[in-house]
């Protein structure tokens, strides 16, 4: 697949994203042979590639693992780099390209070595491959400098092994991160490098698509005239050759420069050239987003029932191939013409609700790649609808669709972790469900490349057993229902639950693509009540905020902290002051989404009194609002029942070591009579699965790693604990037998923010983060966790600590404990008190 479906999405409708590679070839290393081992190593690699053509890539690694023993046995050199190459191949499907470059870079001396020229060049080529994949992945997720170190590696060895297709599409991957981080200059130098190459080759297809992006360039340098002339050029080379698609995606281009320019007319008259172009290929991708691209930009010019015509037209034409992220697209798009044009808010209502239904039921199928693109698109559906819902004053199905959201964030974390679930046969299931899911992808996928009849059937037949499997799985094990439901409890029966004194907050920042403000949602409720109130907020000055607040509460020096508090708190608290004070609160629980999963509330501050939230309330957290979540309060344990058992400095040595926390641990154990503690080499994870069912409360003063792709400084992967004897992988949490556990703390966790290049703090408000790993524990069985929200030194973190537990033993809730542990240092810069969170049941 050329990098303009990989990358480029022009269509309103989208182009999904897919990497398509050519597989290795394992032929040239046939030779006859009589010895049974070697035989039998051929023969499963041949079964390794049909299991990997039937996108089975994980069957297909197992038995290559098989075969790559039997090759190094015979010492088969020649075979063993190739089945290391396939190996390599299926690692990259299934989203771990690191470990793929490991298993090529590991062929690549033995091809070398057993003179296998035409072996080295193909892992040199897929070597190459893989690390623009990795770059693609980068540009992806918003690191465009780590996507140009991969891309230009990738160039060194498409120079090397002398593949002048593979330089020209590197060159246009480079010049499109330059394109994206607005240096159009150096995008311009490598595209027409690349240019070059293609029209040396004769690659017609590769020359329309780097003048394509010459003329993006021209776009952004404001030059739409030149970059007409240069789509122009692209689109006689498409009808020269009769590369229809491409003619039609170039067309596209043509007509919103159009609409740049405010010739709406022209533009109308190039999508209807799509729409033809569309129905003689035939493509009902293309067809479909030829007739939503009519429809939405004919508002005001058409009569409102024939634009109604084009966008039902697209939707029927989208049935034909499943293609769900489109007719979600479609459904919000109608929604919005309804609101906006015909102002019938309850039917626009409607069509939203469809349009995010459908989302919703396609999250678990979308991979790594398409993530970020995929989830800025349900974000604006959902801003769509909740915003519309608060208008039309339905508040309790406002927080509805919110709250939905939010727990589909959370089962995505846990999806995207692999996290697993405690009861063998559930587990089962739910892998039987994910290999029919991976299949219904793979069909709709080659049903979008060519539509046919029999396999739109064939599609909708295995879309209905993938459906009925989640229900039966759901029904057969109620405890994991919540990774297949897609449709909200009732509120009211939820607020049931919300214990008496306990006022829930829950701020929603929406987003708006159609300008740069930002809607805010603030939701208040108790057991018995639930208010709302929206406003606007610019969306670069509010994440600006968030950012910089961040960066004064992580750094001990920094003493313009409070402002940035002062600022948050007028933005999220004080517009709602009023209807808090009214349930006259004992208690606050913030369900914290997005960017604001970062900011610990009880360190905003009240400047008009002085104070900050802490000082008012005990502050907890909650992942989201659910049965599970908010509990009612129980009689508080006897003291001879709140016994800990708590873990300290498992690696006593070089960058783990944490030497305070010993002291740290003896201390709180010291504080609950029978509890115990382990440190240094006796604080192994085989202890902790023995020991742990038999104390209510655990105490873990140990490295975790909860960044995405993993903490550098302390050499540790993402999402695990440290243990004396292994690591804990956290999406292991299920099966530690947490039901009955009262509390986690995590003391010494790194659970702070990723940081970019520059090294500042990197946000990404699709990341379930700290709020994810609380949700992992809380599937396990515990009822609350604490951890940090960045990390804190020893001495600081002894101190809260120990108090906290003294403070229990007096028979304090936890949230009350962890806050009066808090005020003890509340003199201090909030970076030393505000990072503890207490997440889950408070009381």
């Amino acid at each position: 697949m050329r990098i303009k479906e990989i990358i480029r999405v022009l269509l309103v409708v989208g182009i999904g994203l897919a990497y398509v590679v050519i597989e290795p070839s394992h032929k040239a290393v046939w030779g006859q042979t009589q010895n049974p081992q070697t035989q039998q190593a051929q023969k499963l690699l041949d079964l390794a590639i049909e299991q990997a053509n039937k996108r089975q890539p994980k069957k297909a690694i197992a038995t290559l693992e098989q075969a790559l023993l039997f090759a190094r046995q015979q010492k088969d050199r020649k075979l063993e780099a190739t089945i290391l190459v396939w190996i390599g191949f299926n690692y990259r499907n299934i989203e771990q390209p690191q470990k793929a470059l490991d298993y090529f870079n590991q062929s690549l001396p033995i091809s070398r070595e057993a003179g296998d020229r035409a072996g080295e060049a193909t892992t040199l080529k897929h070597i190459g491959i893989t690390l623009e994949h990795i770059g693609i992945v980068s540009v992806l997720t918003e690191q465009p400098q780590k996507a140009l170190d991969y891309f230009k590696q990738s160039l060194l060895i498409s120079r090397k092994v002398r593949d002048r297709a593979g330089e020209a599409t590197t060159l246009n991957y480079i010049g499109l991160v330059f394109n994206k981080t607005e240096q159009p200059e150096k995008a311009l130098d490598y595209f027409k490098q690349s240019l070059l190459i293609s029209k040396k080759l004769g690659d017609s297809a590769g020359e329309a698509t780097t003048l394509d992006y010459i003329g993006d360039v021209y776009l952004l340098l404001e030059q739409p005239e030149k970059a007409l002339d240069y789509f122009n050029q692209s689109l006689l080379i498409s009808r020269k050759v009769g590369d229809h698609i491409h003619e039609a995606i170039t067309l596209n281009s043509i007509a919103f420069i159009y609409l740049k320019i405010d010739q709406r007319g022209k533009a109308l008259d190039y999508f209807k050239q799509v729409l033809l172009i569309s129905k003689k290929i035939p493509d009902y991708n293309i067809e479909a987003a030829a007739l939503n691209n009519i429809a939405f930009f004919s508002a005001g010019i058409e009569p409102q029932q024939k634009i109604l015509d084009y966008y039902n037209q697209s939707l029927l034409t989208l049935k034909k191939v499943g293609n769900p992220v489109a007719e979600a697209t479609i459904l919000k798009n109608i929604g919005l013409f309804y609101l906006n044009y015909i102002r019938q808010p309850q039917k626009a209502v409607a069509y939203y609700k469809q349009s995010l239904t459908r989302i919703l039921k396609i999250r678990a199928n979308i991979t790594k790649d398409e993530r970020i693109k995929f989830l800025q698109l349900q974000q604006n559906i959902r801003g769509a609808l909740i915003t519309s819902l608060i208008e039309l004053k339905q508040f309790k199905e406002a927080y509805k669709w919110a709250n939905l959201v939010t727990t589909v964030d959370l089962i995505d974390y846990t999806r995207l972790i692999n996290a697993k679930v405690k009861d063998p046969a559930a587990q089962k299931a739910i892998n039987e469900w994910n290999q029919l899911n991976q299949q219904l992808q793979f069909l709709r996928q080659k049903l979008q490349q060519k539509f046919s009849e029999p396999l739109s059937r064939q599609m909708r037949e295995l879309e209905n057993q993938v459906f009925k499997k989640g229900e039966e799985i759901s029904q057969r094990f109620p405890e994991v229902a919540e990774i297949f439901e897609i449709t909200s409890t009732d509120i009211s029966s939820l607020q049931a639950n919300i214990p008496t004194g306990t006022t829930v907050i829950y701020p929603v920042v929406l987003s708006d693509t159609v300008n740069s403000w930002n809607p805010i949602v603030l939701f208040v409720l108790t057991k018995n009540s639930l208010e709302a109130k929206q406003f606007l907020v610019n969306r670069e000055e509010f994440n600006k905020l968030v950012q910089q607040t961040y960066e004064q509460l992580t750094n001990r020096l920094n003493d313009k902290y409070l402002d940035s508090l002062a600022s948050l708190y007028n933005l999220l608290i004080a517009p709602v002051k009023a209807e808090i004070q009214a349930t006259k609160p004992k208690q606050l629980s913030i369900i914290a989404s997005g960017v604001l999963r970062y900011i610990p509330f009880d360190a905003l501050y009240d400047s008009k009194n002085n104070q900050y939230l802490l000082e008012k309330y005990p502050v907890s957290y909650l992942t989201r609002l659910s049965a599970r979540s908010v509990q009612s309060p129980k009689t508080n344990s006897s003291i001879a029942q709140k016994r800990v058992l708590a873990f300290g400095n498992p690696s006593p040595n070089g960058l783990l070591a944490l030497a305070n926390t010993e002291t740290e641990v003896k201390r709180i154990a010291d504080t609950l009579p029978g509890s115990k503690f382990l440190i240094a080499d006796k604080a192994t994870l085989d202890s902790f699965k023995v020991l742990a069912p038999q104390f209510p409360l655990l105490h873990l003063a140990t490295h975790g790693c909860f960044q995405r792709q993993g903490c550098p400084t302390l050499k540790l992967e993402e999402n695990v604990l440290v243990f004396a004897d292994e690591k804990l992988k956290i999406a292991d949490a299920a099966q530690l037998g947490l039901e009955n556990v009262d509390l986690i703390t995590l003391s010494a966790c790194q659970t702070a923010l990723q940081t970019d290049s520059s090294g500042k703090p990197f946000i990404d408000d699709n990341e379930a983060s700290i709020t994810g790993l609380a949700y992992l524990f809380e599937r396990a069985g515990a009822k609350a966790v604490i951890a940090n929200l960045w990390s804190i030194d020893d001495q600081a973190t002894q101190d809260i600590m120990v108090k906290f537990y003294q403070n229990l033993k007096q028979g304090m809730s936890k949230t009350e404990a962890l806050r009066q542990a808090k005020l003890t240092q509340i003199q201090k810069h909030p970076f030393f008190w505000s990072s503890f969170v207490l997440i889950g049941e408070p009381n």
